[in-house]
């Protein structure tokens, strides 16, 4: 969350509200404006009621000493312990109501995010590789005929796929070649983390209280959800953690399957593997000293470009406008790969580029609401948040549709990448 100092003077409600209206978002200054006001006034009343206690208490203690009548002094406490019991207990819900608002606040944009409402106004930074000329039609990943939706809807419904023999290994070695390069090249520690978290943990990173729908829970005896990507427990991890200098930077990745209930996409990208409930991830997570999270987002950006590069599908990066980003991103890298099979926009022929990963800079937006700090010096008492920085590195799913697209053959093989050729034992596909 913001750090909730900013709400207390008007100078920082203007910059929180101008900050937030680049997102679309209407922040209530009045009604932050009255709620701090009387934060501060009960909080004064407490600190005055338990100086007066304190006072009132060396009295008691000197009148028995003296051998004067104390009962008068013994109700006035007795009446001063119930006002400070009901100021503390106003003070309590305006706080919580406070902490509400500020749970519910996206973080604050970059001033280099370029402004826009969607998807449309991203601003495209640079490209790699040439989109491949095909001697014939390209099909979709679907049209190949190489994975099996039929089978996945009896089971499941909707929006889940069963890979099968070359197309299942493919998977497997997609997400072993990233954990490789991420770990022996770029330095990462991999990490195994649970699929199922608690509510604490995915608010630290900010999934809840506000996109609770999003999130697949469980019915039971514990409140239970699987994890939308690696980013909530990896993350929190340094939860509550108080960091020394030298841990950090701190370079996890971790791969797991990733479970969403995609409720504010309903009708969009019903096709093939381009949305699902259920896929798999191989997830880049950074926690840096507050200067070093700029540097960090370029980095872990290009960490997650070099594993197209070195399966040679050709992509873009684009930086998110200020409406099309997420809510503890202040600024996010959004690296979409070239899909040759995919629909594009009418009157622009076939292919598209499809978002395959996004890097985001979260500053101190998760850390605050983890408790993530560090001591910038040994020994040193005063601490600070950390930042936080995450990236898919990649999408296993989206990139393994990408190679049966970009590498497909006229009678429906698929060439394997010469970098995953030793995880596969194969140069080939068979078509379906």
């Amino acid at each position: 969350m913001i750090d909730p100092k900013l709400l207390r003077s008007d100078d920082g409600l203007a910059l929180v509200r101008d900050n937030l209206a680049r997102r679309g978002v209407v922040l209530d200054t009045d009604r932050c404006r009255a709620m701090e006001e009387q934060r501060k006034t009960l909080q004064i009343e407490a600190d005055e009621l338990r100086n007066l206690r304190n006072t009132r208490s060396r009295a008691i203690g000197q009148a028995k000493a003296a051998g004067q009548d104390i009962q008068p002094l013994l109700d006035e406490m007795a009446s001063m312990k119930r006002s400070l019991e009901d100021n503390e207990a106003k003070l309590s819900r305006v706080q919580s109501e406070l902490e509400d608002l500020l749970l519910g606040l996206p973080n604050l944009i970059d001033a280099s995010v370029p402004e826009g409402a969607d998807e449309r106004d991203n601003v495209e930074v640079r490209r790699w590789g040439e989109p491949r000329e095909f001697e014939f039609e390209p099909r979709d990943h679907v049209d190949l005929g190489l994975i099996d939706f039929e089978a996945a809807a009896r089971l499941s419904g909707a929006r889940f796929a069963v890979l099968r023999a070359g197309v299942a290994r493919l998977h497997r070695a997609l997400i072993q070649f990233m954990l490789d390069l991420h770990v022996e090249e770029h330095g990462y520690t991999e990490v195994y983390v649970p699929y199922l978290v608690n509510a604490e943990t995915l608010t630290g990173t900010g999934q809840l209280p506000k996109f609770r729908a999003d999130l697949f829970e469980l019915k039971g005896e514990r409140e239970l959800f699987l994890i939308p990507t690696a980013e909530v427990p990896a993350t929190n991890l340094v939860a509550g953690a108080l960091l020394e200098a030298d841990e950090l930077p701190i370079r996890m990745v971790a791969h797991t399957p990733c479970f969403r209930s995609e409720a504010g996409a309903y009708g969009k990208d019903t096709r093939g593997m381009i949305r699902q409930h259920q896929f798999e991830k191989v997830e880049l997570v950074h926690v840096v000293r507050p200067g070093q999270s700029s540097v960090a987002l370029e980095e872990l950006t290009g960490h997650a470009e070099v594993v197209l590069q070195r399966l040679g599908l050709p992509y873009r990066v684009v930086t998110l406008c200020s409406g099309d980003m997420g809510a503890a991103a202040a600024k996010t890298y959004d690296i979409e790969v070239w899909m040759p099979g995919q629909a594009a926009a009418e009157g622009a022929g076939k292919g598209r580029y499809r978002e395959i990963s996004s890097c985001s800079n979260c500053t101190d937006y998760q850390a605050r609401r983890m408790g993530a700090r560090y001591r910038p010096e040994a020994g040193q008492k005063q601490t600070e948040r950390v930042h936080t920085l995450n990236g898919s590195g990649v999408a296993a799913g989206r990139c393994l549709i990408a190679i049966l697209e970009n590498y497909q053959e006229a009678d429906g093989s698929v060439l394997i990448p010469e970098a995953l050729r030793p995880y596969m034992g194969a140069d080939s596909i068979p078509a379906a």
